[in-house]
């Protein structure tokens, strides 16, 4: 339960911007910890923890996003939260707690109001180094008076009981993308850059403005880390600055459209002009075949069970005049 305290408690507007801060240091020391101005609390034990499956790393490179962490960086604010906090959830026992009496506490958050002061003393220890955990991600922010000590829920706590369809509790958009291609992205936020930069040239940016293209190399390079054009059209779709989020459609469908396409071209199928080769009088020929036809660089498709090949028609005549002359 809440409790009454002397001190002043910060306002909405000022918790929403604290939770917004704490989320946005946190993505950032996630993806890549040089970005962060202001490094999380969080242990590096946790953090790897966070970055299983989202990052990797070989011997004395830099860690890079993996496909399943560049699509966590074009989710919604809610979509991201329930990814970490399923993590967390998931890999409780590693960190000795009990999974049930963790989703037990983060539903109990869940419902409680944004902007009061909750007393600290009544939790366990638990529910204490949860809570430490959870002010680093911004779902609660921490007080200290001169005896007492409390957290006051955040709205992104409250975010927990909320379905991922309700867009009602999303964010407020900042990019407007126009008929040439451009971007315009009203944000003072790094984390919004380097989202950006995920599919889009980045070519200048002003103190509270982003100006970015999507190109065919950025859309290319995009693609090639494994996030599709789907997902870029949905992530411009869910963050249309609000002077453009009535308009329908909120992004110009000669761009969503290009974008497509240029997925479709990476995917395109190539013709290339073959044989079939099957019945085979044994696996001793059919293996022979094969190899005969990966010397001369033919080699286009092999079924070991069935005893199938096919071969490119450049060597067609070669690969006649040796199957008949091993029978």
């Amino acid at each position: 339960m809440s409790f009454s305290i002397s001190v002043k408690l910060p306002s909405l507007d000022e918790l929403q911007a604290y939770a917004l801060q704490q989320w946005e240091c946190f993505l950032l020391q996630l993806i890549s910890s040089g970005q962060s101005d202001k490094p999380t609390n969080i242990s590096p034990s946790m953090m790897k923890l966070f970055q299983r499956g989202l990052l990797t790393q070989r011997d004395r490179e830099a860690p890079k996003l993996t496909e399943s962490g560049f699509r966590f960086l074009l989710m919604d604010t809610n979509a991201q939260l329930w990814y970490i906090i399923r993590d967390y959830i998931n890999n409780a026992e590693e960190r000795g707690l009990d999974p049930a009496d963790l989703i037990s506490f983060l539903l109990e958050l869940s419902f409680h109001v944004p902007g009061e002061a909750y007393d600290m003393n009544t939790l366990d220890d638990i529910q204490l180094a949860t809570i430490k955990d959870l002010a680093d991600l911004g779902l609660v922010k921490l007080q200290q008076g001169r005896k007492e000590s409390w957290f006051i829920p955040t709205k992104l706590a409250t975010n927990l009981s909320i379905s991922l369809t309700d867009t009602s509790s999303r964010k407020e958009g900042f990019v407007v993308v126009e008929t040439n291609f451009r971007m315009y992205a009203y944000s003072t936020s790094k984390l919004h850059c380097e989202m950006l930069r995920l599919f889009s040239r980045i070519e200048y940016q002003l103190p509270n403005l982003i100006v970015a293209a999507i190109t065919k190399e950025s859309l290319y390079n995009a693609f090639e880390n494994g996030i599709s054009s789907d997902q870029i059209v949905a992530f411009l779709q869910q963050n249309a600055h609000p002077r453009v989020a009535d308009r329908v459609p909120s992004v110009p469908e000669n761009v969503t459209d290009q974008i497509r396409l240029w997925e479709s071209d990476m995917n395109r199928v190539e013709m290339t002009h073959s044989v079939l080769y099957d019945e085979f009088p044994s696996r001793e020929l059919f293996e022979s075949a094969c190899d005969f036809a990966r010397e001369w660089n033919g080699l286009l498709y092999e079924d070991s069970k069935a005893m199938r090949l096919v071969v490119k028609i450049e060597i067609h005549d070669q690969m006649k005049e040796y199957v008949r002359r091993q029978r």
